[in-house]
């Protein structure tokens, strides 16, 4: 699907995404933009192999889905399902938050994001942004 022209409607569709995010993806949107977070580049609402990503690192193959309570029906994981097995096919990862994770969980959610990108990677560069977790705490949840 890469190198293909993306169809006006689904990029009129992430534009529209764009101008109403949720209070989660406006937060999210402000750690990530810029290269803030750890110097990665995101994108929000951004198109790619038929879909709109909530957010997108082409560095690092990733894609971050924000849910809200609606993909926890079942149509919803279906959809969900077939999306993630189309975006594998593109060597893309997806990560997945709860909309009320990434506002009551931050540091959690950034945490396993951070994780995500670097470990793969050792030793972990240095990330004005997180500060390694203390023994005791729990681990990140990440779906």
């Amino acid at each position: 699907m890469r190198g293909m022209p993306i169809p006006e409607d689904l990029l009129h569709f992430a534009r529209e995404l764009r101008r109403n995010q949720t209070d989660a993806e406006c937060f999210l949107w402000q750690i990530l933009r810029g290269r803030r977070f750890c110097g990665y580049k995101f994108r929000r609402q951004h198109p790619l192999a038929g879909y709109i990503l909530d957010f997108y690192c082409h560095e690092a193959l990733l894609a971050v889905e924000l849910d809200g309570g609606g993909h926890s029906k079942e149509e919803t994981r279906g959809y969900d399902e077939k999306r993630r097995l189309a975006l594998e096919r593109e060597g893309i990862k997806i990560i997945r938050f709860w909309n009320h994770d990434v506002l009551n969980a931050s540091e959690d959610v950034l945490q396993a994001l951070y994780n995500e990108l670097f470990e793969p990677m050792s030793p972990h560069p240095p990330c004005g942004h997180l500060l390694p977790r203390e023994k005791g705490h729990a681990s990140p949840k990440v779906r």
